[in-house]
């Protein structure tokens, strides 16, 4: 048996050595075995579990999910600690190095009274940050593995920040048609272009209107399910 004190509670740091402890000798086989590849999606479905517990404002699920979040950040950091290329210390501190840095109406001498203001202040000093000359280095570094509707909302937010797509709901609406058209006419090897083309349309157009593209989805699939089940009660009650 590994020791570990029990307590009647716990702190970061306790979490940090119990994640050691599992990784170590005597700990968990399992954990043991796990590297970054093989505990990636781990950390997706953790993120995925806060976001509706968020979602449905469940404290006590919350707070479970928090805590199986910080799990995978510890978990990772760990085995980059094992390999002696950097800890979770240092994690933090260019954490914390990050948030100084782009909060210069804060700690610095520049204008921020308004959330817009903060806003426009957090994204000229990460374009610094990244070294971002343009509008395409800005889009680049838009990772890929969001979520395909997500990531189109982001991209056309910096082109629009940038004045490269000046779309008013008019436009966009315009837009959507041609490109709805213009998949109703493609031909099979065609049609997932056509179809891309008109799910950023209809992004484009969601965002005139200030609508989240991804909740937006997932909420007409929560519909249709509720459709399809009272179809089918309805038949039930019929037999």
């Amino acid at each position: 048996m590994v020791a570990f004190a029990q307590k009647e509670h716990y702190g970061f740091e306790d979490f940090r050595r119990l994640v050691a402890v599992l990784r170590g000798p005597g700990g968990c086989p399992w954990d043991a075995a796990q590297d970054h590849h093989s505990i990636r999606r781990n950390l997706l479905e953790e993120a995925y579990e806060l976001a509706q517990a968020l979602d449905r404002e469940d404290l006590e699920n919350m707070k479970e999910e928090l805590g199986d979040v910080l799990l995978q950040v510890l978990f990772h950091a760990r085995l980059e600690e094992e390999q002696g290329r950097f800890s979770i210390d240092e994690v933090c501190d260019a954490a914390v190095k990050k948030l100084i840095f782009r909060h210069p109406h804060v700690f610095g001498d520049m204008a921020g009274a308004t959330p817009e203001e903060a806003l426009r202040n957090w994204d000229a000093k990460k374009r610094v940050e990244k070294r971002q000359c343009s509008v395409a280095q800005a889009m680049a570094d838009v990772a890929e593995t969001l979520p395909a509707l997500w990531r189109a909302d982001k991209l056309l937010q910096k082109a629009e920040k940038a004045g490269l797509a000046p779309e008013d709901a008019q436009q966009a609406r315009e837009t959507l048609k041609t490109e709805t058209a213009r998949l109703c006419a493609a031909k099979a090897e065609e049609a997932e272009a056509a179809l891309g083309q008109t799910l950023l349309a209809a992004v484009r157009l969601g965002r005139s209107h200030g609508a989240d593209p991804e909740r937006a989805l997932h909420r007409a699939c929560e519909r249709y399910v509720e459709e399809i089940r009272a179809v089918e009660e309805a038949y039930s009650t019929e037999a």
